[in-house]
């Protein structure tokens, strides 16, 4: 899920109103130029069925065992997966779960909530900004964020949300690409671009994979540890998980990358709200 800010595109029409004239004339002999075609705004990216909104089975299962470790013997817990996607992360949950919690997927985009609405009992629209959850304050247990931070564009705003709506000692439970994983430090050395990391809304550039996906930011470990300390939360634990693009030669070093968070394809974190 993202609440990207919503870019307004500025016309700048070739003629002058004023004039009748072209503001920058041609020189003779050149050729014209096509129309530019603007680039659609974050929020339509996002619309895209296209675009990938579910993650890798791997990743799933651990953290939401985490998350079943974390509300062991709590009783009718409150759990909001924000940035549910298609649902994936959330109906794992209910699986792993004692009966009598409730799981709310929440989501921007109304064409992952329909997607995840056969998956999901409830599901709900909502923002990271400006109070755009629709829950009270301090009414919740628990919040999955499962791969959303790397594709905000106010990841501050975010986490604040995410904390307001949160019980003192509620748990997050966060994933996200890691910038430093195995292969990234291999391919930063060789002058590649890494896995994960965007340079365009339109096509994948100077890195291996096919799919834009929008991710604005990344972070290591340490990076991550730091932002979420900052933002009001007690870091419990960092592990990883694989990364289910790794091609399948390589799963089985992703899979023992993962006994080393700083190596990983994904970090998991497990933190608590002060």
């Amino acid at each position: 899920m993202s609440s990207p800010a919503h870019t307004e595109h500025t016309e700048h029409p070739e003629h002058s109103e004023h004039s009748g004239q072209p503001e920058h004339p041609q020189h003779p002999g050149s050729a014209a130029r096509p129309p530019r075609t603007e680039p659609p705004a974050l929020r339509d990216f996002y619309e895209n069925p296209d675009v990938p909104v579910a993650s890798g089975t791997p990743r799933t299962l651990r953290q939401t065992r985490v998350l079943a470790a974390a509300l062991a013997g709590a009783r009718a817990a409150t759990v909001l997966d924000i940035g549910c996607g298609d649902g994936t992360a959330a109906a794992t949950a209910a699986r792993l779960l004692p009966d009598g919690h409730r799981i709310v997927g929440v989501d921007w985009s109304q064409d992952a909530l329909r997607r995840a609405a056969p998956r999901v009992p409830h599901v709900v629209r909502g923002e990271l900004t400006d109070h755009g959850l629709p829950f009270a304050s301090e009414s919740a247990d628990a919040v999955l964020f499962s791969e959303v931070i790397e594709h905000l564009v106010d990841p501050d705003a975010a986490l604040d949300e995410i904390r307001r709506v949160l019980r003192p000692g509620g748990h997050l439970m966060l994933s996200t690409p890691n910038l430093a994983a195995w292969y990234n430090r291999a391919l930063l050395v060789a002058g590649v671009q890494p896995v994960f990391s965007e340079v365009s809304l339109r096509a994948v550039h100077g890195r291996p994979g096919t799919d834009v996906v929008g991710h604005l930011r990344l972070y290591t470990p340490r990076a991550l540890r730091q932002f979420v300390a900052a933002s009001g939360f007690d870091v419990v634990r960092l592990t990883g998980a694989p990364f289910h693009g790794v091609p399948r030669p390589l799963r089985p070093l992703d899979r023992l990358a993962c006994a080393a968070p700083s190596l990983a394809s994904i970090l998991l974190l497990h933190a608590r709200r002060t």
